[in-house]
């Protein structure tokens, strides 16, 4: 029991993992009761376990693993984290417990599955159960399958996704396990009872005995729909509602909606996998289709019939092939292949659906037409297939088709139209089927009903009962009103045998629906509109009892159906007049007399026609109170107006008694039901009256009454026409006055627009103006409702009425339309609120209805659409003109429009963007010209517009476009389908940005919107995480709107699709829009119902008088602060934001403005750095600064600017930018180390200020610049890197600007920048500038380039002087004209600097880009004076820079700038060059090269140099600490600096100052202790050394005047100072290739220069160089050695001015590197060098080469690559990396051949192919004797005496042919011969290795046998010494040595200790410059005595530090020791010179 005591102490989660199965046991039990212990769900306690519940189930005890399932249940049931464990434990229940045999583990398991699903992770565990059907093991598959049942059992198929599960069904039906069949089975009855017959397709093609089973077990089902019995947590409502059911036990109808609610209908289509059919259509089928003979068309057709079988077919691009099928149906002869090819239509629209409605339009009319054919086979066959494309489409959609059809005179086109009609009214539902569809389509039925052919008829009574069934008879009667009884009578009885599609709810009850669901149409639909309404109005207790809830009125005697039938259409705010009444029949004036005599006086019937006008007055008093007195019910409305109307009637005389009985008639119509009959009895008289002065107003108030009565659009239409049929125009004009009124009152719906316009045409064109004015007057209250339509119809008036009608508009335009305040207030009780808008939205449509459209159809020819797809861009162009002139000729056209929508669907994509927005122009004209008509358009034209093109200008044309479209059709047709998701699926950033964006402004100006929008939330969430910034911003910005409509809930179930790290970021964003989510816009209030534009407006707040202003706030994603003062505090979108803008300007006031404007942040800087570096916030990188940058400064700058200074500078007036920027310059001084802490924001800040377009600014931030890069140059600030590319791209772009004033100033602040950041940097960006599309920027870099080269040396040009004059150049063949000027001029200054080598550098040019060149360089003749006069001029700061050592570069680490920088401050030191090498240094040295001794001037400022440095014992680090970093540490700074100077005097035009510095850096590398120093300089001294060996051959040279003993003199030193350095390998190393290359060319330019070995002296020169060129190669960095040979080896054989001899030499040193290989191959970076080879053989292929004058290019080439196999066998392959295409060269190729060559042949060969050096055999050996040769030679390696000589022989053999074969005489020897003599051979060659260097430590190495030297002066054997043939020993050369070293004057004592290099000047000569040497000697002395005074400082003061370095000094002996030792050797030098 010990052990146990020791487990049972640890705690639990610990147990729970103990490897002892009780301690996990007891864990398990703990852990359970902790589970269900804890209270909080979000307790700390459950994140302990999260890694541990999967081995909490998968525990291999299965008795502890019964207690983990238990624990891991609890866990599960109480962890708010448990669903992060969804996965694993899922996979381990399926894994390891459905393979248990204890059913209580299964039991448990599948326990822990389900809740799983109870905490919304369903899907995770799904797809683990589905993974758990694949298991081999059958006992997991079943228990899978048992929990997937139970699942969808208890959850139902909303959450549990049946789409899956149904793929895998058949497979587990097939399966071998009778227990998995059953199990399946099982299954399948339980998915049955959730989606009934969906399931048969899928289960088709089981085993039919399975498939009998099946059916039989379905029979079993209940029919009573299931319902969900285990809820979510987040449907805890819906439990609570299902559990009070349960305990009432009763089936209360409101469970009814819930029902409807749970099972959402699966349609079997859904389920199906979608088939691609496109691809497998045969090869021929369009020839085939086309064919001659049937049978062959027949053929194609079956094929396509074949495909089309698939229930599903992929979405693609049909077009072509409905073409074909189109016209298969429309043209072909043979009605077999007509039905043929109709079936096949049929098939593509149901596989398709709705992806088909895009071409639903085309072939609608061609089947319609086709239904003359009488054969029953055909017109089946089309029938299906209209009925088919029917559902993938609106009726709406292909009205207009079927309407035009309707009129044909063939009887059965009209029968088969009407019969399609009456189906497809079928499916439609009331909000479907609204008037404006009905009120044409029974228009064109009545025409049917009237038919001469019964079957015609019959079709017609058909088609309009459906449409009576399907919208009610309120919304059809008033079409139906000419309709005589019989006929209606036809019209019910047809009405009542229909069954429709979608149940219809009669009276609110809810009928099941009726027959089964047809595919295509989603039942949800059946929910909206108007049953909605009847539903909502139904109380949901029980049956409604009284339908009529919607109006107040009193009961109706029509059938209480006609409530609920009131639909879509909705129930208006007019009294619905009962049906009865509508058609009252007149009555016989006698009736009427009795009628009237039962309710009136006696009295007052007779005194009616009295003579006498008291009495009739008297009569009209009596008959007006009984009116009153009378109930509604009683009184006989036409009785009563007829007996008014009797004699003397409307004639009365007296205006008394007529104003009477005026008023009499409005108490009728506003007290009765007053019916139309009653009206047309009066209404003749009361237009006769209405012009009348004194009855006028009566007759106005009864008109008012009756037009309430009978609703205003009829009334209205009577009573205008009577008018305007009489003449008097007093009438008239009061009629239109009343009109103009009644509007107002009533609103404007349904108002027959086109009849009065007829009239107002009339008025308009009538002679009283009273009548015009009326009529204006009229026209500006119309307007008010339908908006800039109505102008359409008055487009042709004379253009003095249309300006007064202009004029008029004017007025009103931007007012709301009044509310309606008649004709609703009596009946519309409420409810009636949707109808209302729909009503209201109409009217501006029927307007448009009304204008007279062209059919353009017949334009569109077959000539215009080829021309728009062709080829040739021009004609296309002439295409697109032309249809633009027949839109423009048309104005209004028809829908038809033939092929036109794909012609230019294919141009949107046109490669000329011109021709993509001219198309996109016509898109825009077509939807203004076509109107509402062009909805059926929108899915394949309208969809394609939403561009993915770049250009923004198009992008916003596209944005134009679609916004006219969208105006014209709604968003509806664009939501709907899967169109828009597809297009959003599509990674294309731009579509995406735009799509977005769009939606983001629609969606929420919609009310609903289509069940469609789900299908783009997921690609909306793969945009919340596209690369590209815009898509993500557009995405989040939408987010919103989508959710406003779609509901959190759904929106976040979509994300569980998503991987977990994209899913918790999306839920984050979605929680974000949550609070964001604006309100849905409200039903809009009749006052503010109708904006301009005729749509129902999108408005937050209803009826505000702020709805037009801020309804374009509130589309914005951002409240733009200058309209927000207004819009944006009412929307509630952004209402937080726009609150915050507004207070901004209250707080300004109070802000103090006293202190400090930029408060430092420690580290702040440092850590945007971080940031922006850890992609934490984003890179300042932009084309126009979008809102996220600019709000992403705000924030940085929020921390460290002050308040009221921010906001001036982010405020959206640029005056306020000018506030910020004088704050800013006043503060400059005062504030530096703010201005500095914060310089990163304040130069983002003005780079934004780069993108305003006004100047004022502008100039301000560029004087603000200039302050500010003074102020930091002064404080020898350093730029970062990441402030440089932040700022200085965006500076350079105003380099452009047209204003000269401004280019001049970022001119100058580019300048003064260069002494705050590398000039080397700078280059790269200037380059940049030079691409720019702005050619006056182009021209302007290329200016400041050559400003840069000339003022920093060559060394400036970034990557390489060679890329960056490539570059340049390109420039010269520019198309304009200044830039090809600043191109040259910038050359030439290169050329001035650089001399010849530019040409070389620059590459090829075209002939002419070359003569304009050569012809500036020789106009500009070298003028060396002006180049430093420039720059004293210009720069002063760079010149004055060299003189103080003060603004060294620092480039230290960007972090501690400013500190180090106080800190150097105070210790009063010279600024320190950290870490790279300055770059200053060559300012100096190119001056100088130009500058022949002109600038002696300056020479005085070398006294403030403290030389000493040099020479005081610098204490070197350890060497470990110097292989970390071999630059200058900050210590080093002085001696740096010092050495910079030196070396920039080397390149000095003056000799004698060129060789003291010379002569200083020879003593610093002479002294190992010191050497070290000049680490990190190498590059810059090589530099300054070939610049001044390229002064020499260039000017010295030439100068007459010289001395030539000056030049030997300089040449020795230059010499000896470099021997010097490449005897110290650390340092030679630092050499890079660039340099090097350089220095070789210079050296061998030297060795082949004829002017040298004229001189005296020439010859020892060259031998010196021929010495150094030996050290460069062996010393050298080996890789950067081999490269630079390699470059100048391909310049040289470039360049047609270099000598043959050059590349000769070039290629010796090659060989003699290829000699070095073996030894130093390991070291080399052999990827670089095969780059450097892949880059020669690319520019030389073989036969470029091979056409070479001489073959040794081609045989070096060879030798190298050889050698390189050789040494590194196959391996070399490995080292291709850095080669990006190895197909540009052959040098793969010949690797592999060499590689195989050697493998072919035994090991001795492979050295067979080294270079052919000098060999002691005869050169000329003829091939013939070859082998006596060999064999002479082999013999010799076999004796024992002459081995040795013969291995030599064989070695100098090879060596010399290398192609000569020794393969025979090594074949028939031992294999132990072989390698002895591989052996030898490689140790002679390691031998001559090691002794050419030896003996090359004075002349030339015997192997380079003199070719090194110039064959004119040297034989060969005199640089060997002996002539037959033999070694030369070092001894010679020692001799040699010890010659020359007399001349110098030189001792010979020592010969390890070298002379110091001054003595090398022993040779007696008058100097020239007498001066220099005492120079060097007064400026020592006043380095000794500056040098004491130090010492004093420092004993006094008892510190060691140096000038504010940490250097030791010496002691002052041997300080003192060091002067006097140079006081010596000047000695020596003076009498040297004397």
């Amino acid at each position: 029991m010990g052990d146990d005591s020791e487990w049972m102490k640890l705690p639990i989660d610990q147990k729970c993992e103990h490897k002892l199965w009780k301690a996990r046991l007891n864990g398990y039990e703990e852990a359970l009761k902790l589970f269900q212990k804890i209270d909080d769900e979000k307790s700390p306690e459950w994140s302990k376990y999260l890694g541990l519940i999967k081995k909490f189930v998968t525990d291999s005890n299965a008795v502890a693993q019964l207690k983990g399932l238990e624990a891991a249940l609890a866990y599960v049931e109480n962890a708010h984290v448990a669903g992060k464990t969804t996965g694993e434990v899922a996979s381990g229940v399926v894994n390891k417990v459905f393979n248990q045999p204890k059913a209580r583990a299964k039991e448990l398991g599948l326990d822990i599955c389900l809740m799983y699903i109870e905490i919304e992770k369903g899907e995770a565990v799904q797809e683990e159960l589905l993974k758990g059907l694949d298991n081999k093991n059958p006992k997991i598959i079943v228990a899978c399958i048992e929990t997937l049942r139970k699942a969808l059992s208890e959850f139902g198929s909303k959450i549990i996704s049946l789409k899956p599960i149904i793929k895998v069904l058949p497979k587990l039906f097939e399966s071998r396990e009778k227990a998995v069949r059953d199990e399946a089975k099982l299954l399948a009855v339980e998915i049955y009872r959730w989606i009934r017959d969906a399931l048969r397709p899928p289960l088709q093609n089981i085993n039919s005995v399975q498939l009998k089973e099946l059916e039989e077990e379905w029979v079993k089902v209940s029919s009573a729909a299931p319902k969900q019995t285990r809820f979510l947590r987040s449907q805890q409502e819906l439990k609570a509602k299902f559990e009070q059911q349960q305990a009432v036990g009763g089936d209360a109808d409101g469970g009814g909606d819930d029902e409807e609610e749970a099972v959402p209908q699966v349609d079997a289509y859904e389920l199906l996998e979608a088939v691609e059919i496109l691809s497998k259509l045969p090869k021929d089928f369009y020839e085939k289709i086309e064919a001659k003979k049937w049978q062959e068309r027949k053929e194609a057709l079956e094929a396509v019939e074949l495909l089309v079988k698939n229930p599903k077919l992929e979405s693609g691009d049909y077009a072509d092939l409905v073409k074909v099928l189109k016209k298969v149906v429309g043209k072909d002869t043979n009605v077999m292949l007509v039905a043929l090819a109709a079936k096949c239509l049929a098939g593509l629209a149901a596989g398709l659906r709705k992806k088909f409605g895009q071409y639903a339009g085309h072939v609608v009319p061609t089947i319609l037409e086709k239904f003359k054919e009488k054969k029953p086979q055909v017109v089946q066959a089309l029938q299906e297939a209209i009925d088919a494309i029917f559902l993938t489409t609106t009726l709406q959609n292909i009205s207009e088709d079927v309407l035009a059809v309707m009129d044909n005179k063939n009887p059965t086109i009209k029968q088969q139209t009407s019969l399609f009609i009456a189906r497809s009214f079928r499916h439609c539902t009331p909000s479907t089927l609204p008037k404006s569809l009905l009120k044409p389509f029974c228009a064109a039925l009545l025409k049917h009903i009237n038919d001469s052919a019964p079957e015609v008829r019959d079709a017609g009574f058909e088609a309009l009962g459906t449409a009576l069934k399907v919208a009610g008879e309120k919304a059809v009667n008033p079409f139906l009103a000419d309709v005589d009884k019989l006929k209606l009578d036809r019209i019910k009885e047809c009405a009542e045998k229909v069954e429709l599609v979608y149940g219809k709810k009669t009276g609110g009850a809810a009928e099941k629906k009726e027959g089964k669901p047809v595919t295509g149409k989603s039942p949800a639909l059946s929910g909206t509109g108007g049953d909605k309404e009847t539903k909502d109005a139904a109380t949901k207790a029980g049956p409604l009892k009284k339908a009529p809830a919607v109006k107040s009125g009193p009961p109706k005697k029509g059938k209480p159906a006609a409530a609920a039938g009131m639909g879509g259409a909705g129930s208006k705010g007019k009294k619905g007049p009962e049906t009865k009444e509508i058609f009252e029949s007149e009555l016989s004036i006698e009736v009427c007399e009795e009628k009237a005599a039962a309710v009136l006086p006696a009295s007052c019937i007779q005194q009616l026609d009295s003579g006498n006008w008291k009495e009739r007055l008297a009569c009209m008093e009596e008959f007006q109170k009984a009116v009153e007195l009378m109930e509604r019910s009683e009184m006989p409305c036409q009785a009563l107006v007829r007996m008014l109307a009797k004699k003397p009637g409307w004639k009365e005389t007296n205006f008394q008694v007529m104003q009477m009985k005026l008023h009499i008639v409005a108490l009728i119509a506003q007290k009765g039901n007053f019916s139309k009959t009653s009206a047309q009895v009066v209404l003749d008289g009361l237009v006769d009256k209405v012009g009348d002065v004194k009855c006028g107003s009566n007759a106005k108030e009864a008109m008012t009454a009756i037009a309430e009565a009978c609703q205003l659009p009829w009334t209205a239409e009577q009573i205008v026409a009577m008018a305007f049929s009489q003449k008097n125009p007093k009438n008239q004009s009061e009629t239109l006055n009343w009109l103009s009124n009644a509007i107002k009152e009533f609103g404007f719906s349904g108002l027959n627009v086109k009849a009065f316009i007829s009239n107002v045409k009339t008025a308009l064109a009538a002679t009283n103006p009273a009548v015009r004015t009326s009529a204006i007057t009229l026209l500006g209250v119309m307007y008010l409702y339908v908006g800039p339509p109505l102008r359409m119809f008055f487009e042709d008036e004379k253009p003095a009425l249309l300006s007064q009608i202009d004029a008029e508009f004017e007025k009103v335009q931007g007012q709301t339309a009044p509310v309606p305040t008649r004709g609703i207030s009596r009946h519309n009780g409420g409810g009636g609120d949707d109808g209302e808008e729909e009503e209201q939205e109409e009217v501006g449509n029927d307007v448009v209805d009304l204008l007279p459209r062209t059919d353009i159809g017949d334009k569109i020819t077959a000539e215009l659409v080829s021309k728009i797809g062709d080829k040739n861009w021009k004609i296309r162009k002439e295409g697109l003109d032309e249809v633009t002139s027949i839109i423009n000729d048309a104005k209004f056209i028809q829908p038809n429009i033939g092929e036109l929508p794909a012609a230019l669907k294919s141009r949107l994509n046109d490669s000329n963007k011109i021709l993509v927005q001219q198309t996109l122009s016509i898109l825009q004209q077509l939807a203004t010209a076509m109107g509402p008509n062009i909805k059926q358009h929108v899915k394949n034209l309208g969809i394609p517009i939403i561009l993915r093109e770049q250009q923004n200008n198009v992008r916003a044309a596209a944005l134009a476009t679609v916004n006219t479209w969208a105006e014209q059709t709604g968003m509806k047709e664009w939501l709907e389908g899967e169109d828009l998701s597809e297009e959003l699926k599509k990674e294309n950033p731009f579509l995406r940005q735009e799509l977005l964006g769009w939606l983001a402004e629609k969606l929420p100006t919609l009310r609903s919107v289509p069940s469609d929008l789900l299908l783009c939330v997921p690609h909306l969430y793969s945009c919340l995480e596209d690369r590209n910034g815009d898509v993500r911003k557009k995405a989040q910005d939408a987010l919103p709107f989508f959710m406003m409509h779609l509901g959190f809930e759904k929106m976040a179930k979509a994300t569980s699709k998503l991987k977990p790290t994209s899913k918790d970021q999306v839920l984050a964003m979605l929680e974000k829009a949550k609070a964001n989510m604006p309100a849905k816009p409200a039903p809009p209030a009749k006052a503010s119902s109708r904006m301009v534009g005729g749509a129902a407006p999108a408005k937050f707040q209803p009826a505000s008088a702020l709805a037009e202003d801020s309804g374009s706030n509130i589309m914005e994603s951002k409240p733009d602060p200058k309209k927000a003062k207004v819009g944006a505090v009412s929307s509630k979108a952004k209402g937080v934001q726009g609150k915050k803008v507004l207070s901004k300007p209250n707080l300004k006031e109070d802000d103090d403005k006293s202190g400090p404007i930029f408060i430092i942040v420690p580290n702040g800087k440092e850590q945007r750095m971080k940031d922006e570096k850890g992609l934490k916030v984003l890179k300042w990188n932009f084309t126009t600064p979008r809102d996220e940058y600019i709000e992403q400064l705000k924030t940085q700058m929020s921390s460290c600017v002050a308040k009221w200074l921010q906001d001036e500078m982010f405020h959206a007036d640029f005056q306020h930018h000018n506030k910020a920027l004088a704050v800013m310059i006043e503060h400059l001084e005062s504030e530096k180390d703010g201005v500095i802490s914060c310089l990163d924001l304040i130069l983002k800040w003005l780079t934004l200020r780069f993108f305003d377009t006004n100047t004022s600014v502008l100039m301000k931030a560029l004087e603000y610049l200039k302050l500010l890069f003074n102020l930091l140059s002064q404080e020898e600030y350093h730029l970062t890197e990441n402030e440089a590319s932040s700022f200085i791209p965006y500076l350079i772009l105003k380099v452009g600007e047209p204003k000269d004033v401004i280019r001049k100033d970022v001119r100058a602040i580019l300048n003064r920048m260069c002494l705050i950041y590398p000039a080397s940097k700078m280059f790269t960006f200037i380059m940049e500038g030079t691409k720019s599309k702005n050619s006056k920027q182009r021209a302007e870099c290329l200016e400041e380039l050559g400003c840069l080269v000339e003022s920093y040396g060559m060394n400036v040009c970034q990557p390489t002087p060679g890329k960056a004059l490539k570059e340049m150049a390109t420039h010269i063949g520019d198309r304009d004209n200044t830039v090809r000027n600043a191109a040259l001029n910038t050359i030439v200054t290169v050329y001035n600097v650089h001399g010849d080598q530019v040409f070389k550098l620059i590459g090829n040019l075209s002939e002419k880009d070359m003569s304009m060149l050569e012809e500036r360089i020789k106009r500009s003749a070298k003028r060396p004076s002006a180049a430093p006069v420039r720059q004293v001029e210009e720069k002063p700061q760079r010149t004055q820079n060299i003189s103080t050592n003060a603004s060294m570069l620092r480039k230290g680490p960007a972090e501690d700038m400013s500190s180090k920088l106080n800190q150097n401050r105070n210790m009063g030191s010279h600024s320190e060059t950290a870490h790279t090498v300055p770059r200053e240094f060559q300012l100096d040295l190119d001056e100088i090269e130009n500058d022949n001794g002109t600038v002696r001037c300056e020479m005085p400022a070398l006294v403030q140099h403290k030389l000493d440095d040099i020479f005081e014992p610098v204490l070197i680090p350890e060497p470990k600490i110097r292989a970390v970093s071999p630059h200058f540490d900050d210590m080093h700074s002085n001696t740096a600096s010092t050495i910079n100077f030196v070396i920039s005097q080397v390149a000095s035009g003056d000799i004698n100052t060129s060789i003291q510095a010379l002569a200083q850096i020879d003593e610093v590398l002479r002294q190992e202790d010191k050497a070290e120093a000049m680490s990190g300089h190498i590059d810059q001294f090589l530099i300054a050394t070939f610049m001044q060996l390229r002064l020499i051959y260039n000017t010295h040279m030439a100068d007459e005047k010289l001395d030539k003993d000056e030049i030997v003199k300089l040449y020795s030193c230059i010499i000896g100072s470099m021997i010097s350095l490449f005897q110290i390998e650390s340092l030679a190393r630092e050499a890079s290739t660039g340099v090097l290359k350089d220095l070789m060319h210079g050296l061998i330019t030297l060795m082949l220069d004829s002017r040298v070995e004229e001189l005296e002296e020439g010859e020892q020169v060259i031998r010196s160089v021929n010495l150094l060129v030996v050290k460069v190669l062996e010393k050298s960095d080996q890789t950067n050695i081999l490269s630079a040979l390699l470059v100048l080896l391909q310049d040289s054989l470039l360049a047609t001015a270099s000598s043959p001899k050059f590349s000769e030499l070039v290629m010796k040193c090659l060989w003699r590197m290829v000699r070095l290989l073996p030894e130093t191959i390991n070291s080399i970076n052999l990827d670089r060098i095969l780059l450097d080879i892949h880059i020669f053989m690319k520019v030389f292929p073989k036969e470029k080469l091979k056409q070479c004058k001489s073959e040794f290019p081609i045989r070096t080439l060879k030798t190298l690559l050889h050698t390189l196999c050789k040494l590194k066998g196959p391996k070399i392959l490995d080292h291709l990396t850095m080669i990006d295409n190895k197909n540009e060269s052959e040098l793969e190729a010949h690797l592999c051949r060499v590689m195989k060559h050697s493998m072919d042949q035994s090991g001795s060969k492979a050295d067979k192919d080294t270079e052919k050096g000098a060999s002691r055999i005869e050169e000329k050996a003829s091939k013939a004797k070859v082998n006596d040769i060999l064999a002479e030679i082999f013999k010799k390696i076999g004796s024992k005496e002459n081995t040795k000589e013969g291995l030599a022989e064989l070695y100098e053999y090879k060596k010399k042919y290398s192609d000569a074969d020794i393969e025979p005489f090594l074949k028939n020897s031992s294999q132990f011969f072989q390698s002895y003599v591989e052996r030898g051979l490689r140790l002679i060659e390691t031998e001559r290795e090691g002794k050419g260097r030896i003996a090359a430590s004075t002349g030339i190495s015997p192997q380079m046998e003199g070719t090194c030297v110039p064959a004119s002066t040297h034989t060969v054997s005199s640089s060997i010494g002996n002539s037959n043939g033999e070694e030369v020993g070092p001894s010679v050369y020692l001799e040699r040595l010890k010659i020359l070293r007399q001349r110098c004057g030189l001792d010979n004592a020592k010969q390890e200790d070298r002379p110091p290099l001054t003595s090398l000047l022993s040779k007696p000569a008058v100097p020239t410059v007498a001066s220099s040497t005492d120079m060097l000697h007064s400026k020592l002395s006043q380095l000794r005595e500056s040098r004491e005074q130090y010492q004093h400082l420092d004993l006094d003061s008892n510190q060691t530090h140096s000038s504010g370095i940490g250097t030791t000094l010496a002691s002052p002996s041997s300080a003192a020791a060091n002067i006097d030792d140079l006081k010596k050797r000047l000695e020596r030098i003076k009498s040297s010179r004397k």
